[in-house]
């Protein structure tokens, strides 16, 4: 673990992106990657949740059953772990280690619960909150995905006002987007992180672009 710590520390701080499920942080990510493909790198996550229709193993979460998931926690295999609405995730060593194989900067979208065990390393990493418009805003968000049935639906929601709650206690994160409208939430994330590239740049470390 240490190693691994050690080797991040030298290259770019690797950024944590938080927000509930629908506040738009996959629309942002993926306009990110796109503007600089060679610069940034998203570290997959391991779920034990059921895939999505269009989600594939490997490109969006690693989809594992909770038994082997356990086990690789146990054997620690993983940076920080959590369960959110009755799923575990998680965001494993391997996972990181790819992102800094390319030479990139490692992007991590992690729970609080995830968050809180990170700040507990010496990863020294950028964090984000991504905030949605209101409760009701991200309700229509999910129902508009038809993806979650009623009960899934208020335990992502409850769990949301948690993170909400959360995401905007002062301290908890360098920065807060709100994101209401997305060009302008993207704008503010693409400004953010490109500054604080910079800012590593002048104390020589070395960024891909």
């Amino acid at each position: 673990m240490h190693k691994l710590f050690s080797t991040m520390r030298c290259g770019p701080r690797p950024v944590v992106l938080c927000g509930p499920s629908g506040s738009g942080k996959t629309t942002l990510l993926n306009r990110l990657f796109k503007e600089f493909p060679n610069t940034f790198g998203f570290s997959v996550s391991h779920t034990t949740r059921k895939p999505r229709p269009a989600e594939q193993d490997g490109v969006h979460y690693y989809f594992v059953e909770k038994e082997v998931m356990k086990k690789m926690i146990a054997n620690g295999e993983f940076i920080e772990s959590a369960t959110f609405s009755g799923n575990m995730y998680g965001t494993s060593k391997e996972a990181v280690r790819k992102i800094q194989a390319l030479g990139k900067v490692c992007i991590l979208d992690i729970e609080p619960q995830g968050v809180e065990q990170i700040k507990k390393t010496d990863l020294n990493p950028i964090l984000i909150y991504n905030n949605p418009p209101s409760i009701e805003a991200l309700e229509q968000r999910l129902r508009k995905r038809n993806t979650e049935s009623e009960e899934t639906l208020n335990k992502r929601l409850a769990a949301a006002r948690e993170e909400i709650a959360y995401g905007l206690t002062p301290g908890n994160f360098h920065k807060i987007i709100n994101n209401i409208d997305i060009d302008e939430a993207y704008e503010d994330f693409r400004s953010y992180l490109l500054a604080e590239l910079k800012a590593q740049e002048l104390e020589g470390v070395t960024i891909c672009w």
